[in-house]
């Protein structure tokens, strides 16, 4: 039987938590004495497990701050656990943050090569894919403008572009599809199920659990760090938002 693709044992990670007091003149008097602001931890995962096969999509779902995208960057190495073990297999491509690697001072066009040399590309891959990366961003005349005259719709046209030309064996990504218009987001689903034919794992975290469905048969629901369900991604989510409902009434 084959190796997980990814596999996360037993994986918790915190942070420190400063809280600041207002600003009062007595305040500043005690940190010019030295005395420390008080400090509290944050669990943003807890003992979490997961295992993934090479060619499956799974979609995380949870509140804000249930721990996604904490998940999702330990995955992707930006971030390291505090405990637990991480072994992920195959090229992986992560796209995590709207801009990520952008150069806000170079054209569109200067950006894809510099992007997709982070990614590993030579001149001669980018090349290759620039024409079916420019027609997928369709940027129009904005392709060779600076970066800081885009819209953050124009940026994610761009990222995404640019990271599904390289086609990875593993591709994360952190609400990219929440940016962009209609007829963009459906040409994006497109791509990753012609990713997803030929073999890509995806893992997805997102808000919009219609396009999740289609792209996941699995779900991970993340509950103030921990699993709190691992299924079919059509029970998960229905679970998951009964649970919000009643929350929220």
């Amino acid at each position: 039987m084959a190796e997980p693709i990814i596999e996360l044992q037993g994986v918790s990670k915190s942070y420190r938590v400063r809280h600041q007091k207002p600003f009062l003149a007595r305040h500043l008097v005690k940190r010019l004495l030295g005395r420390r602001t008080k400090d509290t931890e944050f669990w943003a995962l807890q003992d979490v497990d997961l295992k993934m096969e090479a060619g499956e999509g799974v979609a995380l779902v949870g509140r804000n701050g249930a721990g996604k995208s904490t998940l999702l960057q330990i995955v992707a190495g930006t971030t390291r656990p505090d405990r637990g073990n991480v072994t992920t297999r195959g090229w992986m491509n992560p796209l995590l943050e709207l801009g990520s690697g952008f150069q806000w001072d170079l054209t569109g066009r200067e950006n894809i090569y510099l992007n997709a040399a982070f990614l590993g590309m030579t001149r001669r891959d980018v090349e290759e894919r620039l024409p079916r990366i420019i027609e997928f961003a369709d940027l129009g005349d904005f392709l060779d403008a600076r970066l800081s005259t885009y819209s953050s719709g124009m940026i994610l046209r761009l990222g995404f572009s640019v990271a599904v030309s390289v086609e990875p064996e593993v591709l994360v990504f952190d609400e990219v599809l929440a940016v962009g218009d209609a007829a963009f987001s459906a040409r994006c689903i497109e791509r990753l199920q012609q990713m997803q034919a030929a073999g890509c794992t995806l893992l997805i975290a997102s808000h919009d659990l219609i396009t999740m469905q289609r792209l996941c048969k699995r779900a991970v629901w993340l509950d103030h760090g921990r699993v709190r369900f691992d299924g079919p991604a059509e029970t998960v989510m229905a679970d998951y938002m009964e649970a919000m409902k009643q929350s929220a009434g």
